[in-house]
């Protein structure tokens, strides 16, 4: 696991918007316990992901859910020091299998 406890990710694509607040960069903070209950409280295996990293963000799923494919990836491997290796490990063949261009 990464020493750093935040890293900021900048977006380049469209900025995500929910409820009127503009999401032009988020800062995740190193993955908790309670960020995999997160996961836990929405269907799809996608969905999981996305509210993992909503959580660590501190801000709503569809932030998340809103970014283009770009600033996913780009947020995917900005965060995953802050996840663990075994966490990392399971985004990353998440990924794999929903991508369909990696397959």
């Amino acid at each position: 696991m990464s020493d750093k406890k935040t890293i900021t990710v900048t977006f380049e694509g469209e900025i995500p918007e929910h409820e009127g607040t503009k999401y032009p960069s988020v800062t995740l903070r190193k993955m908790k316990a309670k960020d995999l209950v997160a996961a836990d409280l929405v269907g799809g295996e996608s969905r999981k992901a996305f509210a993992i990293f909503a959580s660590m963000a501190g801000v709503p799923i569809q932030v998340i859910e809103d970014l283009d494919m770009d600033d996913f990836e780009k947020l995917s491997e900005e965060g995953a020091p802050l996840m663990g290796k075994s966490a990392a490990k399971a985004l990353a063949k998440l990924e794999l299998e929903n991508n369909p261009v990696l397959q």
